[in-house]
């Protein structure tokens, strides 16, 4: 059985030769290193959950999460990056931790994707919603994230961080031979609707039901002792 140590340094070594092999490789396929490097990034949380001891209560509830991050996307499907996933994924965090957030973000991405079509696309989706949740779980417990505010601001910034990252896939599988800061950075631009779309959404599914999901989560940490 290899330890957590040993698995750090596995992940680390593959970061370090698929870099190595980026820049030596002539056809600079930089989409496909891009992925690897996700998926890479992605390998700790998943390991860190699966070596971890769970009741069947938690496993239940991620379970039940993630549905419901799925169930917030796939009804706004027509309006572009207007849903309730990202809500979701925040108030998990923010009531259960980083982890549980983190695989809620991922596993929602990959199962809403079962009905929006799965691509290359859906591990970049998985690392910007597992992030998602990581960061509102580390910060949960700073005097900014606990008021309503601070939860906005939190969420209206994500909105953005979001497309941000997704425009890098989108510019390196559509135009890996032309990339540059100045195409990113038009590729911005031109998301900035859709982006604030997210964004605006975010906050307002924040104001409107953040404070009756908490205390139903704080219910279900009490009743199950989570």
């Amino acid at each position: 059985m290899i330890n957590s140590k040993k698995y750090i340094i596995l992940i680390l070594l593959g970061s370090i030769l698929i870099l190595i092999f980026s820049v030596l490789w002539t056809d600079k396929h930089y989409m496909i290193f891009s992925i690897l490097i996700i998926f890479l990034s992605l390998v700790p949380f998943f390991l860190k959950f699966e070596r971890k001891e769970l009741k069947a209560e938690n496993t239940v509830l991620i379970a039940i999460l993630a549905s419901t991050a799925v169930l917030g996307r796939v009804p706004f499907a027509a309006i572009p990056s207007v849903q309730a996933t990202s809500f979701v994924i925040i108030m998990t965090a923010l009531s259960f931790g980083e982890e549980t957030g983190f695989m809620v973000g991922s596993l929602g991405a990959f199962a809403s994707n079962m009905f929006m079509s799965q691509g290359p696309w859906t591990i970049w989706q998985m690392f910007c919603w597992g992030m998602m949740g990581v960061s509102a779980g580390i910060l949960r417990n700073t005097k900014f994230m606990k008021n309503i505010i601070g939860q906005s601001i939190f969420g209206f910034i994500w909105g953005f961080l979001f497309g941000w990252i997704m425009n890098i896939w989108y510019v390196l599988y559509f135009g890996a031979d032309s990339f540059s800061f100045q195409v990113f950075l038009m590729s911005c631009i031109t998301s900035f609707k859709v982006d604030l779309n997210h964004a605006i959404s975010n906050v307002v599914f924040i104001l409107l039901f953040s404070k009756s999901w908490k205390k139903i989560f704080d219910r279900v940490k009490i009743k199950y002792d989570l």
